[in-house]
């Protein structure tokens, strides 16, 4: 997920007090509404825990890609098929190369 864009998605727990926010530059489209939900509550399980820091729709590596920050700070960007089953998992190459 390039974070370079701006899309932002946060979530607590398993898919509760979930809040979205873009910026006008933003060409990645976040997850939204229900999809939202059980992309969040799927990532962070099989993640293990953690929090959704990013989303995007039509990622090149799965239908939904869902960043999760773990709680030692390493981010994980989780694949999802359309379906919601988890196809790949890859640390976050872009974590900390944030441009303001």
């Amino acid at each position: 997920m390039d974070r370079r864009r701006g899309g932002r998605v946060a979530a607590n727990g398993a898919g509760t007090g979930i809040a979205a926010a873009t910026s006008g530059e933003d060409h990645e489209r976040p997850i939204t509404g229900e999809a939202l939900t059980r992309a969040s509550a799927a990532a962070i399980a099989h993640a293990g825990g953690g929090r959704v820091t990013g989303t995007e729709v039509g990622d090149e590596e799965g239908y939904y890609e869902v960043e999760v920050t773990l709680s030692d700070g390493r981010q994980v960007d989780v694949h999802l098929g359309h379906d919601f089953n988890v196809l790949t998992t890859k640390p976050d190459r872009d974590a900390g190369r944030e441009q303001s």
